[in-house]
């Protein structure tokens, strides 16, 4: 879901990708069978329609920088499975972890708006998103990426360090919840937080920031995967375990009475939020 030329195509992970995968599955199906002109013609316009959507949004965003372009195609070409089954990595990662381009300019775009100047995320993978914040940063701002991986920690950093902006970006090594509690004890504020590391900390994560004052009062919190490949609102029995859990998280932030929010299908969901009382 990069816009970097020769990386390969990434696997539909977003509900709209998913969709634009079966449609084009269903046409060629269709295809194959005895099926009225008329149909085929209409399914066939379906199918254009969708699958012309993101490669539009990315031609109309503006482009990543060159520090950007190079870490997304860093991070296409490492073998994640290897680096997981030789015990590099903690935990299983995949190429389709990166924000990407659109997400990226997003990020970005909400940074310069929101004038922020200290900027938390939390779940950090190889930086992507990290760099395309910190790129929006004043120069004397700061952005504490919380990652538990010492491998992808590294493997960011690197890769920061070919960056004008990189040195605006300090990497906590732990789990996450544990750096949160830390920068809490610290009374450490933060103008914009974004969260995107394990779904099924995703409620305690959120509780944590609002509970322990870690959002400025005018701050803004940015949760990634909201929408999870669209298993939110298929029935239950049609969920993963990390689906349920952003179901669950949904549900928690929308009943919250201290905050207001607003889902945005961006990439594989988006919701802003910010605090009220």
């Amino acid at each position: 879901m990069t816009s970097v030329v020769g990386l390969k195509t990434a696997r539909p992970i977003t509900p709209h990708s998913i969709l634009v995968a079966q449609l084009q599955k269903t046409l060629k199906l269709a295809q194959e069978s005895n099926i009225p002109v008329e149909i085929l013609d209409s399914l066939r316009q379906g199918v254009e329609l969708a699958a012309g959507l993101d490669p539009y949004l990315d031609d109309c965003t503006t482009l990543e920088s060159s520090a950007l372009t190079a870490l997304a195609r860093k991070t296409s070409k490492e073998d994640w499975s290897k680096r997981f089954s030789d015990g590099e990595t903690v935990r299983q990662l995949e190429e389709e972890m990166l924000s990407g381009h659109l997400e990226g300019q997003t990020l970005k775009m909400f940074v310069h708006i929101t004038k922020a100047k200290r900027i938390l995320e939390v779940g950090m993978f190889t930086g992507y998103s990290a760099l395309a914040m910190a790129e929006a940063l004043p120069s004397d701002g700061q952005l504490i990426a919380c990652e538990v991986d010492p491998y992808v920690a590294q493997f960011a950093q690197a890769c920061f360090g070919e960056s004008p902006h990189g040195d605006k970006i300090v990497v906590e090594v732990a789990p996450a919840l544990q750096t949160l509690h830390k920068l809490a004890a610290r009374k450490e504020v933060f103008d914009f937080i974004f969260i995107d590391a394990d779904k099924k900390e995703y409620v305690e994560y959120f509780q944590t920031i609002l509970d322990s004052n870690l959002l400025t009062p005018d701050g803004l919190i940015c949760v990634d995967n909201t929408l999870l490949q669209g298993q939110v609102y298929l029935p239950p029995e049609q969920r993963t375990a990390n689906g349920e859990a952003i179901a669950q998280f949904n549900s928690v932030v929308a009943a919250d009475p201290r905050v207001e929010q607003v889902l945005l299908p961006i990439r594989d969901g988006v919701t802003l939020i910010r605090r009220v009382v």
